[in-house]
């Protein structure tokens, strides 16, 4: 979207929008994709039923406890997500703050594949009604992180004898961080800017500023931004050049004057 049709925002849409907004981020907020993958093992198809995940948030007063991700259950083919490949389960925001276990809740459709025929896979009572897994990571506001859950085939899977199968998953749980964003205050809160992070002439970030003046600019990529604000009428606020974003990190402008 081009700078040009987003300064479109203003007059009484920008203070709608702002009051809007930071009415919705009184408590800062982290957004977490989980994401599957798998250590290939010697089958021709392994199928793992997945009806639910939850996160563990220390967050915000409000969040503690487990918190349920939007999921789309059903049966995921693990050996189609090797050498590299994942697939999203989903997404949530967090408040920022510490996260100390993730939960994968499984279902009883589980199967394998060998000698082309298709077995089920025997799975625990405990597993299905959640398979929790460790997880210490603290989330910083604006941040988007990855939690990437990798489940070892090999290892998974238990022989019973007689051609029978029962599912003990090995998973392990990594996250990292994939964005940075961009935070400040504007002198003069009576300004109600529109802020956008652009690169180029194209605006990959927007936010307003609240009532006390702070903005915050989550989910960028890393690289160099223009910082542009498109304040009320009577207000002039100069871009900020120049502005460097790292992963994992957030940018502070620190006080934006407003003329």
């Amino acid at each position: 979207m081009k700078k040009w049709l987003l300064y479109l925002l203003t007059g009484f849409a920008v203070v709608a929008a702002s009051f809007f907004l930071s009415a919705c981020n009184d408590e800062k907020n982290a957004r977490v994709e989980v994401r599957l993958t798998d250590a290939p093992g010697d089958y021709e198809e392994v199928n793992i039923d997945i009806q639910g995940v939850q996160i563990h948030s220390n967050g915000g007063n409000q969040s503690n406890g487990w918190m349920s991700l939007n999921v789309e259950p059903g049966v995921y083919s693990l050996l189609e997500l090797t050498n590299g490949l994942d697939t999203l389960l989903g997404t949530i925001e967090l408040p920022a703050g510490k996260i100390s276990q993730i939960r994968l809740v499984l279902g009883d459709n589980n199967t394998l594949k060998v000698d082309g025929v298709t077995k089920d896979l025997s799975t625990p009572s405990a597993q299905q009604s959640g398979l929790k897994l460790n997880l210490h990571a603290n989330l910083q506001e604006g941040i988007t992180y990855k939690i990437l859950l990798d489940f070892d085939v090999a290892r998974s899977i238990v022989s019973k004898g007689s051609g029978a199968y029962s599912l003990k998953p090995v998973i392990r749980a990594v996250s990292e961080a994939t964005s940075g964003a961009i935070k400040g205050t504007v002198s003069i809160p009576e300004s109600t800017p529109a802020v956008y992070a652009i690169s180029g002439i194209d605006t990959l970030g927007t936010s307003f500023a609240d009532a006390t003046g702070k903005f915050l600019i989550k989910g960028l990529e890393a690289g160099n931004y223009t910082v542009s604000f498109a304040p009320s009428t009577g207000y002039v606020i100069v871009d900020k050049t120049d502005v460097v974003v790292t992963v994992g990190n957030v940018t502070d402008l620190g006080i934006v004057a407003v003329e």
